[in-house]
């Protein structure tokens, strides 16, 4: 007896570590899944169409760019076509824009939240992401069927790299978010100067311009930039093989996963700042 309850107390153990963990993620789901709806209710409330305005305001957003550079009559985009070309840039800065915007006011804003029970700072800054990362993807999706139906932009080429890049963006864009969260919520200055430093960064996100059009030392210099380089990878997703493309997925990964880290820690500082507060 005493043999038997030996080797399977170990077995018992591990078996209730993973039936405790499997649960605390049901109910953190359930968390997240209710602060996405509550966020979603008070940016759009019921009124109109509601819960679409968080499609239907990035969609209009995009084809307005596209409009306008066809107008225009831009021509450097070359065998691409500006459809292509405008609705692949500007989902990738609305997302990336979105989603820092969104965390840098995130801890100040929810503060109030974390006083009940199961809900988690993290819980905040995850559902707000989520919901971005949803709503530009579906904005992307309705804009990209009628525009390839009419035949202004071709088929998905691959479409395994297009979703890679599109998170790829999304985790550089919420890991980068998770430390200015927090240094918002430490120092109020940071909210304050993050909107012009957004337009700033434009020239390093790879939306306006393809690596390949640069020369060799500016394609070294610009793909430093993880933005960059998932800007490519979501293009080469979709445009045709014999456009030319230069992204690394695990150079971006890695930069990503250390934001998280750095974020996660920080995050935790700034949370207990915030109690004191």
């Amino acid at each position: 007896m005493t043999v038997r309850n030996a080797m399977t107390f170990p077995w018992r153990r591990t078996q209730r570590f993973w039936g405790d963990l499997y649960q605390s993620l049901q109910v953190q789901s359930r968390v997240i899944a209710a602060l996405m709806i509550r966020e979603a209710m008070s940016r759009f409330g019921h009124e109109n169409i509601g819960f679409f305005w968080i499609i239907v305001e990035p969609m209009l957003f995009t084809i307005g760019v596209m409009l306008m550079w066809t107008l225009a009559g831009t021509e450097h985009t070359g065998s691409i076509g500006i459809p292509a070309f405008a609705l692949t840039g500007y989902s990738i800065v609305t997302l990336w824009r979105h989603i820092v915007g969104q965390a840098t006011v995130a801890m100040r804003s929810g503060v109030g939240l974390i006083y009940h029970l199961n809900v988690k700072m993290l819980d905040i800054l995850i559902a707000r992401s989520l919901l971005e990362v949803i709503a530009v993807f579906a904005s992307f999706s309705i804009t990209y069927i009628p525009f390839f139906l009419l035949g202004y932009i071709p088929w998905i080429r691959d479409p395994l790299v297009l979703v890679g890049g599109y998170f790829l963006t999304a985790w550089f864009a919420f890991s980068f978010g998770l430390i200015l969260a927090a240094l918002a919520a430490m120092n109020e200055a940071v909210e304050r100067i993050m909107n012009p430093l957004m337009y700033i960064t434009i020239p390093v996100l790879g939306v306006f311009y393809m690596v390949s059009w640069l020369p060799p030392l500016a394609q070294a210099v610009v793909l430093w930039s993880p933005m960059v380089n998932v800007s490519e990878m979501f293009r080469s997703g979709l445009f045709p093989a014999d456009i030319e493309t230069h992204w690394d997925a695990s150079y971006v990964a890695i930069v990503s996963l250390i934001q998280t880290a750095v974020g996660l820690y920080l995050i935790k500082i700034a949370q207990k700042q915030l109690r004191m507060e």
